[in-house]
């Protein structure tokens, strides 16, 4: 994790020009932009998957689990990593990374070895997103032009959506599957040949020791459960295996509460949770990007394997969606950065719940225009979340460990996906009687349901983190970690 330090520029990363700054904002931006690519590219092409390798839902749950769950249990290691051996070098490695994993998944013979190319990908991506908010954040160190720059930041995550169906499907309808991880490559040489040229080095003053226990214990946890709930379907939970898993994940869970409550550096410093806006963001984080990944997982199958529709054809389907992730995530940091996030995360909560909920009764032949709807509600909703999701983590810290709370945040988004799309993909499995258009229909109402709760965690949540005693949590904890912090000003 971060330093808990003052940060080392070298030369004045906090000091840039605005134009420079805004070449930073932009390189880190393209990181994220083939990240979101990946997630959303590979949707699309999930049906093509299962017709090359005969593979069951359970396969295509691991096509998309192996990446996010790789990719959540090291972002913590890879922002630790950062600081220690310098943000631009690790962002660097991490492009070069993303792009082999790529390049191997396109060439992949099996679902087992696209699953295990899926997992090299996650540890290139593992060092980009973290690493390039830390980036932003020490760059951006004025709070109203960090809450924008978030929200720019914020809004790629609409134009890979964007992109990714529209662009993946044509790949996937004129070429085959594989190309669409091709695009990842030139997106990644760009960035790393900008980001040696423009990004000045940065790292954090006091370098951390890396915390083996606490990372193993995380694996361990993430892999056990995720493991469980998607093998749970097709083994039965009473299955020795299944009961193994999670009591795995249960022993895990509590060794690193207690190891992480005594280690001298730990690789999740517990203190932050003591912090209710902190704590809030991270939840709110899980229940959004679980919505998300269940959302995807389940309207790119239904759009090409119920409705009968090519891949580029469901790819344009989800512009809707897209064309709000695009517009209002600018619009949404500009709030944060004037009247804080409250407003955001309620209009994002009530959307999420709204659009899920127009979903709960989809039939094999429901309206497009209600589907339209429902995707217009929903990308609005997505739209709202992410600038307050990373400024309710990040503003109540100093800036020294700006990029501790960011790696959490985006752990947390991670961790949201990864469990979204177990869980909808293991109810629809247990529901599905057979492989029938109506049957696959019916089978996601209850995960319909489970994504409509999540929306209505992130508006309880939302108010919580917001309210007065909240931020005096906020302030108590910051002060806690850095007692300097309250001199120097909080990030």
């Amino acid at each position: 994790m971060s330093g808990t330090g003052t940060v080392t520029n070298a030369p004045g990363i906090g000091e840039l020009s605005r134009g420079r700054r805004i070449g930073v904002l932009l390189i880190c931006s393209m990181s994220l932009l083939i990240v979101g690519l990946d997630v959303t590219i590979v949707n699309v092409a999930l049906p093509s998957i299962r017709r090359q390798f005969d593979a069951p839902l359970s396969g295509l749950q691991w096509t998309v689990d192996a990446y996010t769950l790789v990719l959540a249990s090291l972002l913590m290691l890879s922002g630790s990593t950062a600081d220690r051996v310098g943000r631009r070098r690790t962002f660097v490695i991490g492009l070069v990374t993303f792009s082999a994993g790529s390049l191997l998944c396109s060439v992949a013979p099996d679902l087992t070895s696209l699953v295990v190319f899926r997992m090299v990908q996650a540890v290139g991506g593992s060092m980009l997103n973290p690493v390039a908010m830390s980036i932003i954040t020490n760059t951006f160190t004025i709070p109203r032009e960090r809450a924008q720059a978030i929200g720019v930041w914020a809004a790629v995550v609409g134009v890979a959506m964007a992109l990714g169906p529209v662009v993946g499907g044509a790949l996937v309808t004129s070429v085959g599957w594989r190309s669409i991880f091709w695009i990842n490559i030139p997106v990644g040489a760009t960035a790393v040949v900008l980001a040696r040229r423009y990004i000045p080095e940065s790292k954090a003053d006091v370098a951390r020791r890396p915390d083996v226990p606490g990372q193993v214990l995380v694996v361990a946890l993430l892999a056990s459960l995720t493991y469980g709930i998607i093998e749970a379907p097709s083994r039965g939970w009473s299955s020795p295996l299944i009961v193994g898993a999670c009591a795995v994940a249960a022993a895990s869970l509590g060794a690193l509460l207690f190891w992480e409550h005594r280690a001298a550096e730990p690789l999740v410093n517990l203190r932050f949770f003591r912090s209710v806006p902190f704590s809030c963001a991270a939840a709110i984080a899980v229940a959004a990007f679980a919505a998300l990944g269940g959302f995807l997982f389940l309207n790119t199958l239904y759009l090409q394997d119920v409705r009968g529709l090519s891949p580029f054809d469901a790819g344009l389907d989800t512009l809707p969606m897209a064309a709000m992730t695009i517009v209002l995530p600018p619009l949404s940091g500009r709030i944060v950065g004037r009247r804080g996030g409250r407003i955001p995360l309620l209009v994002a909560g009530s959307a999420l719940t709204a659009a899920c909920l127009m979903l709960v009764g989809l039939r094999a032949t429901t309206p497009f225009s209600w589907l339209f709807g429902a995707y217009v509600v929903f990308g609005a909703g997505f739209g709202f979340v992410n600038a307050p999701i990373t400024n309710t983590a990040v503003s109540g810290m100093p800036r020294a460990q700006a990029g501790v709370a960011a790696a959490i945040a985006s752990t947390s988004r991670q961790v949201g996906q990864t469990l979204g799309v177990a869980v909808v993909g293991s109810l629809v499995a247990t529901s599905l009687p057979s492989r029938s258009p109506l049957a696959f229909a019916q089978a996601t109402r209850a995960g319909w349901w489970v994504l409509a709760g999540c929306g209505a965690v992130v508006v309880v949540l939302g108010l919580a983190a917001t309210s007065a005693w909240a931020r005096a949590t906020g302030r108590r904890t910051a002060a806690a970690i850095n007692p300097e912090s309250l001199r120097e000003g909080v990030g």
